[in-house]
């Protein structure tokens, strides 16, 4: 894999990306960067072929990229554009015209923002409360035999549940619970609840064990509904007026969207290429899907993530996904500092 082919197979890719048509060897062979005969160039690509980076679909017709091209492409060759500051403007502008004003906010608009520009669907993921503590558990009596739960976390994260009970509960009792779990829950970080420590809960209620562990049970439940990543889908519409795709497949990822968050909860740092052939859990076949964390405080918070076709133009869509999760990091943590320095004065 001398240079000469690695300028070869990166024209070829380029020119697939452009078409969608296989690429000949005299289209190569005109490009103005490679300056050498059409016959050295069909060498080349017979070479590149046998290698598996290239595949040739009929006989009489050129070749196109193979999905390990593709990765030798993103990570070896390829080139990424620079956004001029004129487009960063304007994607400063598209996210002041969504409104965004709170954290989650921000991130469905940069979500709405980027599928609008890259017509791909774009899935964001928040990880920010599993970093979170438990601020608040409140059980507020709403109607006979009715209770709702509620669960607030130090970055204003709420989650209740409803929960109805074999018996009506004494203020005595409702006392006793909110003080031993003001006691034990406050200030823990939700990645650190665990089952054991509910079993724990449940046994600690001592002679209420029978009328309070159904409310131990809801606690447990929020916390966990917490430890999964929030994802946010939008343009996903796009997918369907893509040739590439099978349709039934987009409607059962319109489904399984769940399915996704492992790929965008990886730990990793910069920019993830993933391709449906190397994971046989992904939904969509002969797709790809570019991930970028982004940060709050220096600390992972989520991510976003762009899926579309293999045939996606890289060199220019990461330069968008890279500027949006830098600009969202920027933005939370920036009204993260805003918050404590609020709070140091409230003080």
């Amino acid at each position: 894999m001398n240079d000469r082919k690695l300028k070869i197979l990166a024209a070829v890719i380029d020119e697939y990306i452009m078409t969608g048509e296989p690429v000949g060897s005299k289209t190569i062979a005109a490009l103005p960067d490679i300056n050498v005969s059409a016959a050295t160039v069909r060498n080349d690509m017979a070479m590149l072929e046998q290698l598996g980076y290239l595949e040739q679909p009929h006989t009489s017709a050129g070749r196109i990229p193979t999905f390990a091209g593709y990765r030798l492409y993103i990570d070896k060759i390829m080139q990424t554009e620079t956004l001029p500051d004129s487009e960063r403007e304007r994607l400063d502008k598209m996210l002041a015209e969504e409104g965004a004003v709170t954290e989650d906010l921000v991130v469905k608009s940069a979500a709405t923002a980027l599928a609008e520009l890259t017509q791909c669907a774009v899935i964001a993921s928040n990880s920010t409360p599993k970093f979170s503590v438990i601020s608040k558990v409140e059980v507020i009596p709403t109607g006979k035999l009715l209770y709702v739960v509620l669960l607030v976390t130090s970055d204003g994260n709420i989650k209740n549940k409803a929960c109805r009970l074999e018996f009506d509960l004494t203020n005595e009792q409702l006392e006793f619970f909110s003080n031993y779990i003001e006691q034990h829950l406050k200030g823990l970080a939700v990645s650190e609840l665990s089952d054991e420590m509910f079993s724990r809960f449940t046994e600690a209620m001592g002679a209420y064990m029978m009328t309070l562990s159904p409310l131990i049970n809801e606690v447990k439940k929020l916390s966990k509904d917490l430890l999964h990543d929030e994802l946010t889908i939008k343009g996903e519409k796009n997918l369907l007026s893509c040739s590439e795709f099978d349709k039934m497949e987009i409607v059962k990822f319109m489904d399984r969207t769940s399915e996704l968050e492992r790929f965008m909860t990886d730990t990793f740092s910069g920019i993830n290429v993933i391709f449906s052939e190397e994971n046989d859990s992904f939904v969509i076949g002969n797709s790809s899907m570019i991930v970028s964390n982004y940060k709050k405080g220096g600390k992972n918070a989520g991510s976003l993530g762009i899926i579309g076709p293999v045939r996606l133009d890289y060199a220019k869509i990461i330069p968008y996904i890279e500027y949006f999760t830098q600009k969202i990091s920027d933005l939370i943590s920036e009204g993260e500092e805003i918050q404590d320095g609020k709070e140091e004065s409230d003080e």
